[in-house]
Protein backbone atom coordinates (compact mmCIF):
# COMPACT_ATOMS: atom_id res chain seq x y z
CA UNK A 1 0.00 0.00 0.00
CA UNK A 2 1.17 3.54 -0.50
CA UNK A 3 2.24 5.83 2.50
CA UNK A 4 2.20 8.95 2.23
CA UNK A 5 5.50 9.99 4.78
CA UNK A 6 6.26 13.09 6.46
CA UNK A 7 10.42 13.40 7.09
CA UNK A 8 11.64 15.23 9.78
CA UNK A 9 15.54 16.18 10.35
CA UNK A 10 17.56 19.23 10.77
CA UNK A 11 17.66 20.61 8.00
CA UNK A 12 21.08 23.03 7.76
CA UNK A 13 23.22 19.47 9.16
CA UNK A 14 21.50 16.87 7.32
CA UNK A 15 20.13 17.84 3.73
CA UNK A 16 22.27 16.30 1.48
CA UNK A 17 22.15 12.71 3.35
CA UNK A 18 18.35 13.07 3.64
CA UNK A 19 17.86 13.92 0.02
CA UNK A 20 19.58 10.79 -1.01
CA UNK A 21 16.57 8.73 1.43
CA UNK A 22 13.97 11.14 -0.21
CA UNK A 23 15.21 10.16 -3.66
CA UNK A 24 15.09 6.84 -2.49
CA UNK A 25 11.53 6.90 -1.52
CA UNK A 26 10.24 8.98 -4.49
CA UNK A 27 11.84 7.04 -6.90
CA UNK A 28 10.03 3.39 -5.51
CA UNK A 29 6.81 5.64 -6.52
CA UNK A 30 5.94 6.65 -2.54
CA UNK A 31 5.13 10.30 -1.84
CA UNK A 32 6.84 12.41 0.64
CA UNK A 33 5.24 15.24 2.77
CA UNK A 34 7.26 17.84 4.90
CA UNK A 35 10.43 18.08 2.76
CA UNK A 36 11.89 21.46 3.36
CA UNK A 37 12.94 23.83 0.19
CA UNK A 38 15.56 26.26 2.07
CA UNK A 39 13.87 29.07 0.29
CA UNK A 40 10.46 28.39 1.23
CA UNK A 41 11.69 27.41 5.32
CA UNK A 42 13.61 30.82 5.83
CA UNK A 43 10.33 32.23 4.99
CA UNK A 44 8.26 30.28 7.14
CA UNK A 45 10.93 31.24 9.56
CA UNK A 46 10.97 34.70 9.08
CA UNK A 47 6.95 34.76 9.99
CA UNK A 48 7.35 33.50 13.34
CA UNK A 49 6.64 30.26 15.06
CA UNK A 50 3.19 29.89 14.90
CA UNK A 51 3.55 29.94 11.28
CA UNK A 52 6.12 27.51 11.57
CA UNK A 53 3.76 25.11 13.53
CA UNK A 54 1.25 25.78 11.23
CA UNK A 55 3.01 24.77 8.11
CA UNK A 56 4.65 21.70 9.99
CA UNK A 57 0.83 20.75 11.17
CA UNK A 58 -0.55 21.25 7.20
CA UNK A 59 2.68 19.27 6.13
CA UNK A 60 1.55 16.32 8.67
CA UNK A 61 -1.91 16.36 7.64
CA UNK A 62 -2.73 12.96 5.45
CA UNK A 63 0.49 11.26 6.49
CA UNK A 64 0.05 7.83 8.19
CA UNK A 65 3.73 7.68 9.10
CA UNK A 66 6.43 10.20 10.52
CA UNK A 67 11.07 8.83 9.72
CA UNK A 68 12.81 10.88 11.92
CA UNK A 69 16.09 11.43 10.11
CA UNK A 70 18.88 11.53 12.75
CA UNK A 71 22.06 13.16 12.57
CA UNK A 72 24.81 14.69 15.10
CA UNK A 73 22.24 17.42 16.17
CA UNK A 74 18.98 16.53 15.39
CA UNK A 75 17.63 15.89 18.65
CA UNK A 76 18.12 19.28 19.78
CA UNK A 77 16.25 20.60 17.16
CA UNK A 78 12.70 22.43 18.55
CA UNK A 79 11.03 22.16 15.53
CA UNK A 80 12.09 18.58 15.24
CA UNK A 81 10.82 17.94 18.45
CA UNK A 82 7.51 19.76 18.02
CA UNK A 83 7.36 17.34 14.73
CA UNK A 84 7.85 14.22 16.90
CA UNK A 85 5.26 15.40 19.69
CA UNK A 86 2.29 16.05 16.51
CA UNK A 87 3.23 13.24 14.81
CA UNK A 88 2.61 11.11 18.72
CA UNK A 89 -0.13 12.65 19.20
CA UNK A 90 -1.78 12.08 15.89
CA UNK A 91 -1.50 8.82 16.05
CA UNK A 92 0.98 8.03 13.03
CA UNK A 93 3.55 5.16 12.61
CA UNK A 94 7.02 6.74 13.37
CA UNK A 95 10.42 5.51 12.97
CA UNK A 96 13.74 6.60 13.11
CA UNK A 97 17.15 6.44 10.82
CA UNK A 98 20.60 6.90 11.95
CA UNK A 99 22.40 9.14 9.24
CA UNK A 100 25.79 9.02 10.67
CA UNK A 101 27.21 6.25 8.41
CA UNK A 102 25.94 7.87 5.51
CA UNK A 103 28.27 10.06 3.06
CA UNK A 104 27.49 14.27 2.66
CA UNK A 105 28.48 15.64 0.06
CA UNK A 106 32.25 16.03 0.53
CA UNK A 107 32.36 12.49 1.48
CA UNK A 108 32.49 12.80 4.94
CA UNK A 109 30.81 10.53 7.79
CA UNK A 110 29.16 12.22 10.96
CA UNK A 111 29.10 11.60 14.44
CA UNK A 112 26.10 9.51 15.77
CA UNK A 113 23.33 12.14 17.79
CA UNK A 114 21.43 11.46 20.43
CA UNK A 115 17.97 9.49 19.75
CA UNK A 116 15.41 12.00 19.62
CA UNK A 117 12.43 9.80 20.80
CA UNK A 118 14.72 9.70 24.10
CA UNK A 119 13.30 13.05 24.19
CA UNK A 120 9.80 11.79 25.13
CA UNK A 121 7.69 9.51 27.24
CA UNK A 122 4.42 8.11 28.28
CA UNK A 123 3.01 7.62 31.76
CA UNK A 124 0.99 4.66 32.19
CA UNK A 125 0.37 4.97 36.30
CA UNK A 126 3.87 4.77 37.89
CA UNK A 127 5.00 3.20 34.55
CA UNK A 128 7.35 5.86 32.36
CA UNK A 129 7.80 4.60 29.04
CA UNK A 130 10.19 6.45 26.70
CA UNK A 131 9.44 6.88 22.63
CA UNK A 132 12.84 5.30 22.19
CA UNK A 133 11.27 2.32 23.83
CA UNK A 134 8.14 2.33 21.13
CA UNK A 135 9.56 3.28 17.93
CA UNK A 136 12.59 1.32 15.86
CA UNK A 137 15.65 3.54 15.26
CA UNK A 138 17.34 1.63 12.00
CA UNK A 139 21.10 2.71 9.86
CA UNK A 140 20.72 3.84 6.92
CA UNK A 141 23.91 2.16 5.90
CA UNK A 142 24.48 -1.11 7.64
CA UNK A 143 20.68 -1.84 7.98
CA UNK A 144 20.53 -1.38 4.02
CA UNK A 145 18.09 0.81 3.78
CA UNK A 146 17.73 1.49 0.45
CA UNK A 147 16.44 -2.46 0.29
CA UNK A 148 14.50 -1.79 3.59
CA UNK A 149 12.73 1.28 3.86
CA UNK A 150 9.23 0.92 2.29
CA UNK A 151 9.46 -2.42 4.56
CA UNK A 152 9.86 -0.38 8.01
CA UNK A 153 7.55 2.63 6.95
CA UNK A 154 4.67 -0.53 6.15
CA UNK A 155 5.48 -2.12 9.55
CA UNK A 156 5.47 1.54 11.11
CA UNK A 157 2.07 2.16 9.47
CA UNK A 158 0.55 -1.27 10.56
CA UNK A 159 1.87 -0.97 14.00
CA UNK A 160 -0.28 2.11 14.52
CA UNK A 161 -3.20 0.63 12.97
CA UNK A 162 -3.12 3.72 10.07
Amino acid sequence: MARRVFFSFHYQNDIWRVCQIRNSWVTQERQAAGFWDAALWEKIKRAGEEAVKKWINAQLSNTSVTVVLIGRQTAERKYVNYEIQRSHERGNGMLGIWLHNMKDVLGLRCTQGKNPYDNFYIEQGTKITYLSQIYPVYDWVLDKGYRNFGTWVETAARTAGR
